[in-house]
């Protein structure tokens, strides 16, 4: 085994047995509460953070499996273990003035010097107290007109930028599939150029077609000749480019282009944990008051994380997001629908670009 093998496979050992470490921890304490409607967390604690959809989508923080810094998104609905990851979603401010994002994921806390920000639950944006994870926050079941919905506020710690930013997911009994994020600027921020929630593991599903206003765009056709183990530019694709609701909601989605993606054939040493299971989705942002700068964008990669391990089929997206300038309450709702309830109509779309796409490190 070489040099580069050695740390890649001491890497994911590591990863594993903090995995496994916090697995173990996790199965421990109480499951949420399945109502008619919502998953909320167990008041018995040490509870599970993790709200949402009984019936769909729901999202989970630390200390729940996987790395500090993000959010988890859980689709149960398609055949996955309740505590298997779809995706994750990480909170990228960017001070005004500044083109650096900062990474939710990557910083080290300042609360504790462990890895990853972290990230705790409160039932209102005035309870800024961080609490202990174990303890989270119920969220508030109301109304919107006449549709149910369940809240929970999110708050960040502090990057090392300055930002300071809270969330309000919003789940509503009309949108199973969907959780609506956010994005506030809390009193002891620097002011914030933008706010970037970005979906992070596409490599996962192996998401390749990128469905816009009038056409489809194909993962290996942006980057025929990328290889490697780093991540591509972003391809950006400006509001106009973007399909339009009758309501002028903003939405852009990515599918697999594989009809059976379970039957992939994976390199040697392919960890397991990037095996995909479950039936095939689409995964969305839609964004109901977009702003005319609002731009979507995606990256990819040729081999999965920390690994050489190819991706089956070649390059697929990674990371998958809504940019648009900051603006305190801005929303982005992230879908993870079941292909078959989507409807998207590959055959009335281009399936090449109408014109070069601009490539951007936003």
């Amino acid at each position: 085994m070489n040099a580069g093998w050695r740390e890649i496979v001491l890497i994911w050992f590591c990863v594993i047995l903090a995995g496994c470490v916090v697995r173990g921890q996790a199965d421990s304490w109480t499951p949420p509460e399945m109502g008619a409607l919502w998953v909320q967390p167990s008041q018995q604690t040490p509870a599970q953070p993790v709200w949402g959809h009984v019936d769909g989508l729901r999202v989970g923080l630390w200390p729940m499996p996987g790395p500090r810094g993000l959010l988890r998104v859980y689709a149960p609905y398609l055949g996955h273990a309740d505590d298997r990851m779809i995706n994750y979603i990480a909170i990228e401010p960017v001070v005004e003035g500044t083109m650096a994002r900062s990474f939710s994921e990557l910083e080290v806390s300042l609360l504790d010097g462990v890895d990853g920000l972290r990230f705790w639950s409160a039932d209102a944006l005035a309870d800024t107290e961080p609490r202990d994870p174990t303890v989270p926050a119920r969220g508030v079941i109301g109304y919107d007109g006449d549709v149910e919905t369940l809240t929970v506020t999110i708050f960040v710690e502090s990057y090392r930028s300055g930002a300071e930013v809270a969330l309000c997911l919003t789940f509503r009994a009309d949108c199973p599939y969907e959780v609506g994020i956010s994005t506030f600027m809390t009193d002891n921020s620097k002011p914030l150029g933008a706010c970037i929630v970005t979906a992070t593991m596409g490599n996962y599903a192996r998401l390749r077609d990128l469905y816009l206003g009038d056409r489809v765009v194909h993962a290996a056709e942006l980057w025929p000749a990328f290889s490697g183990s780093g991540f591509t530019p972003h391809a950006c694709y400006s509001l106009d480019e973007l399909a339009r609701t009758p309501t002028g909601a903003a939405v852009v989605s990515a599918t697999p282009n594989e009809s059976d993606p379970q039957a992939a054939d994976y390199a040697p040493r392919t960890f397991i944990g990037w095996k995909y299971s479950g039936d095939l989705a689409t995964q969305s942002w839609r964004s109901e008051d977009p702003h005319a700068l609002l731009r979507a964008c995606v990256n990819g990669r040729a081999e999965y994380w920390a690994s050489q391990a190819p991706i089956p089929g070649g390059i697929a997206f990674e990371n998958f997001e809504m940019i648009e300038p900051f603006s305190n309450g801005a929303t982005f709702w992230f879908g993870v629908t079941p292909s078959q309830a989507v409807g998207l109509d590959i055959d009335s779309l281009e399936s090449e670009p109408k014109q070069n796409p601009s490539y951007v490190l936003p």
